[in-house]
């Protein structure tokens, strides 16, 4: 996996990672890519799979924090009233969504018969950022195919970086940026639990970038005048805290103080959504009783998981950049390396 953020020096905040730093610390979250390489094509999908089981018939509590709007995402209405998932979660660019949603719905229509028929329809959950500056984005070359890959591939352990999957056309802070992942961990009563952050980070001006040392790096030959900020960033958080969908949207929220780290603004044409959700209390499909048992965090413990989020969604970003070379892409168009630059 190359250097990460902890193998040039750089910690971010105080509490300790898990053993892979990574969103697959989190028992049953496995991660797939599939990436796209052609002439003047740099893109692909990223799929997150939230447990082994099918997600339609066990749904997993959730909550999104909207930071700034500006995307093209499908299914966080629908999150945000009911604050569940019920599919796994694929990542693309912005014009491969409806090919997104087309695979979760062909799967979910595969694996349950009853969908559209007993019960009701199924919300897909497409998250996106634009790679067009690195590729072709008017080429749409990503397929229903290509989505099914990346779920098909998705597994538990390290989780690959940089500029593969959804993050091989994208761009932070002037540098490449990409696919990016980190963890903590959280002692309450007595326990371990695990909160994990995976990224896709598309964000940020040149210039605006601040280190956990303090140092602000300058990518090579910026433009003499800084265009508006119109990146974006996909962040989906999961962990094994027993949660509700009220305190994975606060939760969800802190990740902003993560970007806030980094010197990010959420100008005024970034998509910058976080998602969250936990594996503890899944929720029945077809559950029958009318009251149903729900274990929760104490909400004056909450401050531990704020914490974590903020400093994973940092850390996640990091890795991302520093797992991501030097990149020439459409029409010439180039972003130089940070572990390079350091």
């Amino acid at each position: 996996m190359g250097k990460r953020a902890r193998g040039h020096g750089l910690i971010c905040g105080l509490l300790p990672p898990g053993p892979l730093n990574a969103i697959t610390d989190v028992p049953g979250v496995a991660v797939g890519h599939r990436t796209l390489r052609e002439a003047g094509v740099l893109t692909g999908f990223t799929a997150v799979l939230p447990h082994e089981g099918d997600i339609f018939r066990e749904k997993l509590r959730a909550g999104v924090a909207v930071i700034n709007g500006f995307g093209k995402s499908a299914g966080l209405m629908q999150l945000a009233e009911l604050g569940q998932i019920e599919t796994p979660l694929l990542l693309g660019n912005t014009f491969s969504v409806a090919t997104g949603i087309e695979a979760l719905v062909g799967r979910a229509l595969a694996a349950n018969a009853d969908i559209g028929r007993e019960t009701g329809t199924v919300n897909s959950l497409v998250l996106e950022c634009n790679d067009g500056f690195l590729s072709d984005i008017r080429a749409r070359r990503l397929t229903v195919a290509d989505a099914e890959a990346a779920l098909d591939a998705a597994k538990g352990g390290p989780v690959e970086e940089g500029a593969v999957g959804a993050g091989a056309g994208m761009s932070a802070f002037g540098f490449k940026g990409g696919i990016g992942s980190a963890s903590r961990l959280i002692e309450l009563d007595g326990r371990s639990f695990a909160l994990g952050v995976l990224v896709q980070a598309n964000f940020g001006n040149a210039g605006d970038l601040v280190l956990p040392d303090g140092r602000r790096p300058m990518p090579p030959a910026p433009d003499m005048v800084q265009p508006p900020e119109r990146g974006s960033i996909i962040i989906v958080l999961a962990t094994d805290l027993p949660l509700e969908s009220r305190q994975l949207t606060r939760i969800a929220r802190r990740c902003g103080a993560g970007l806030a780290r980094l010197g990010a603004f959420w100008g005024n044409g970034s998509g910058d959504i976080a998602l969250a959700f936990s594996t503890a209390n899944p929720i029945t499909h077809h559950e029958r009783a009318d009251i149903v048992p729900l274990s929760v965090l104490n909400e004056s413990r909450i401050d531990l998981p704020f914490r974590a989020a903020a400093e994973a969604t940092q850390e996640a970003v990091l890795n991302a950049m520093l797992a991501a070379p030097e990149t020439t892409g459409r029409d010439g168009n180039r972003r130089a390396s940070l572990a390079d630059h350091l």
